[in-house]
């Protein structure tokens, strides 16, 4: 567990927003050091105490806070580096979050510098650890108001994501991508909708713009999803533009039998469902099945949910065709997670491959002869793709890719590999002036049993 944040001393008067500076820092903290995921602690219901305690307001504000510093990480660390001068002391942990919950303030979000200033002065003053830094605190970040044109343009080669990371994109993708790739993580995520029917009717609608997968990309100011038209009527459902890919690739799914491994929230399990499926829809947690059936009662589709952890479920008849949407590192999402990267390591993405492949085996094992399987994540690694099926194939002798047809995909060409697999990236999908560009990035390959 963490500390708890400082309390106001008595009788002084506490300055507002100071609490949501404190939770922001206490949050930083929690997701730098001690490497826990950004969305299970901005739960409203469960999250970080100091989160929940707070108005919806100040908790927009923390959560524009954290987005914010978590993509600039990197340049933000180079400007305070700069600024500060001499390395903090180790014991200085703590102020370093202070200082950079203040600085993406100040060097990106509308907020008053002087208040971003004048709060992160008062968190170290009343935090017993930072108290003999509040003068630097102070000095360091008036400096930084004064300053912060020439120091965001000192730092705009600095990129945005860790050195680990940036090396294994490159070695992928090349430098160029690579490089857009991280720019790309600046850009806010767009909010992209699966609809049942009518994708041109539904764009018309709701000011959207159809997409190359189906999907109608919603304009960058829309508004609450809840209260938009066709929400309550279930015509359409929340799904990343990429994520809708993978159910997409399989054949004529009508009065087939089809289970989806690790099915919640169930966007793709609505997919098969709509495509004419009978759908089991397996997974492991039996909160987040009781969300997927609660997110197909409102779309007005069913499936039968199984709670049970996929590499021990034997069902008592082969499928037809399997969906294994696998576990992975997330590193195809950290336009909306920015986390993933400093929660994240090299060493991740090897257990999680290694977890992959142990689950790609045992799927294919609940697929009938001539039936078929689509497995994606959406990790931006082969070693959890390409690689790690390429592996399974070897050892599966009757199995065979069903390649990808570019042809099939307009706009999308660029994210097909000469062996047919899908492969997107953030970078891909150009931004226009009224809707956010990208996408999340998928792995996904289409498979069939020979044997």
């Amino acid at each position: 567990m963490g500390q708890k944040a400082p309390e106001v001393a008595a009788g002084h008067s506490e300055k507002p927003g100071l609490r949501a500076r404190q939770a922001a820092a206490k949050i930083l903290a929690a997701v730098l050091d001690r490497k826990t995921p950004l969305d299970g602690m901005l739960d409203p219901e469960n999250g970080n105490p100091a989160y929940r305690q707070l108005n919806d307001a100040d908790r927009a504000l923390v959560r524009a806070i954290l987005n914010t510093a978590l993509r600039h990480l990197p340049r933000i660390d180079a400007i305070l580096d700069t600024l500060v001068g001499t390395p903090l002391p180790e014991g200085a942990r703590a102020l370093h979050h202070v200082l950079t919950v203040a600085a993406a303030q100040i060097l990106y979000l509308d907020v008053p510098d002087h208040s971003a200033v004048d709060l992160a002065v008062e968190q170290a003053q009343l935090d017993p650890r930072n108290r003999r830094f509040a003068s630097l605190t102070n000095a360091v970040l008036r400096r930084l108001s004064r300053e912060k044109a020439s120091h965001l343009t000192a730092t705009h080669s600095v990129s945005v994501i860790p050195a680990w990371f940036h090396a294994r994109l490159a070695a992928v993708y090349g430098k160029a991508h690579a490089a857009r790739i991280a720019e790309s993580l600046l850009e806010p995520s767009a909010i992209d909708l699966t609809v049942k029917s009518d994708p041109e009717g539904w764009a018309e609608r709701l000011g959207g713009l159809v997409l190359p997968t189906g999907s109608v990309r919603l304009p960058s100011a829309s508004g609450a999803i809840p209260a938009l038209e066709g929400f309550d009527a279930g015509e359409w459902w929340v799904q990343d533009a990429a994520a809708s890919i993978p159910a997409k690739l399989f054949g004529d799914l009508a009065g087939k039998r089809v289970a989806d491994l690790c099915a919640a929230p169930g966007g793709k399990t609505a997919q098969l469902v709509l495509a004419g499926a009978a759908v089991t829809a397996l997974d492991q947690s039996g909160n987040r099945l009781k969300r997927l059936i609660a997110n197909l009662d409102r779309l007005g589709l069913a499936a039968t949910a199984v709670e049970a952890n996929m590499a021990d479920y034997k069902p008592a008849e082969l499928f037809d065709a399997v969906l294994l949407d696998a576990p992975c590192s997330s590193t195809g999402t950290i336009r909306r997670h920015p986390d993933v990267l400093w929660t994240k390591g090299p060493e991740d993405i090897e257990k999680l491959a290694r977890l992959q492949e142990r689950l790609l085996r045992h799927a294919l094992t609940l697929v009938r002869p001539g039936g078929e399987l689509v497995f994606s994540n959406c990790s931006l690694d082969p070693s959890e793709g390409e690689e790690m099926v390429s592996r399974v194939l070897a050892d599966n002798p009757g199995w065979r890719i069903v390649p990808v047809d570019p042809a099939d995909w307009p706009g999308l060409e660029a994210a097909i590999s000469p062996r047919g697999e899908f492969r997107t990236t953030p970078a891909m999908l150009e931004a226009t002036a009224t809707h956010a560009g990208g996408l999340d990035g998928f792995y996904a390959i289409r498979l069939i049993n020979g044997g």
